[in-house]
């Protein structure tokens, strides 16, 4: 560790309060925005507030869900598919069954093949943590086998999202999923493929990154609606 770095770290432990700081009773103020709710309507809930934001959402079976990923890969023409090969749902993905999609597993640095990854690979596949019905919003809890490179480089994001895991807000997100407990690098929330304003303050899909979101649920009330 260098100098300048150790003074500055310990003038903040320095300033330190002696006591924490008082916070509110965050349980108490998130209460009123909660809602008596089923599993199919917190699920029709997130569905209309991420397709507002142009994405797409299917609905599977727990068994059938991989077919359903290389039928909509032929679909839309995907002739690459990078995934993270040692994750639970990159284990259950089978090259013969993907007639039209050559399934790419994550090499684990970008360096090796950036070129490629930019220029060749078509489509990402992820897992996701969760998702927030009240925003319409998906969670993404990268690792080392399954980094944010899946979902934020190819032209076409595809996650895989278990309907149990929707909660209504963000916070609720946070607190049953015991967020104080760890964190990763980063924990991204997707609500859509990429957009921007910049330009004259007129919004814009696909200006950078993912230019369509796909999303595939399971485990909701009523598969396959």
């Amino acid at each position: 560790m260098s100098a300048s770095r150790e003074r500055i770290l310990s003038r903040l432990r320095a300033s330190r309060p002696a006591q924490p700081l008082p916070v509110p009773d965050l349980d108490q103020h998130y209460q009123p925005r909660l809602r008596d709710e089923s599993l199919a309507e917190r699920v029709a809930r997130f569905r209309t507030g991420i397709e507002s934001f142009h994405a797409e959402v299917h609905f599977s079976t727990e068994a059938d869900w991989p077919a359903l990923l290389a039928r909509l890969c032929a679909d839309k023409g995907v002739a690459s598919l990078l995934y993270g090969a040692d994750t639970p749902a990159g284990s259950r993905l089978d090259p013969a069954g993907f007639s039209t999609t050559a399934l790419r597993p994550w090499a684990g640095r970008v360096e090796d093949f950036k070129r490629e990854l930019f220029h060749q690979v078509d489509a990402g596949f992820t897992q996701t943590l969760g998702a927030i019905a009240e925003t319409g919003t998906l969670i993404l809890w990268p690792s080392a086998a399954e980094p944010r490179t899946l979902s934020l480089v190819p032209p076409i994001h595809f996650a895989l999202l278990d309907a149990r895991r929707i909660h209504q807000t963000f916070f609720h997100a946070i607190r049953d999923g015991g967020w104080a407990s760890g964190l990763p690098t980063n924990a991204l929330l997707v609500s859509g493929p990429s957009k921007t304003a910049d330009i004259q303050q007129t919004l814009a899909y696909g200006a950078h990154g993912p230019k369509e979101l796909v999303v595939i649920v399971t485990n909701a009330e009523g598969d396959g609606q």
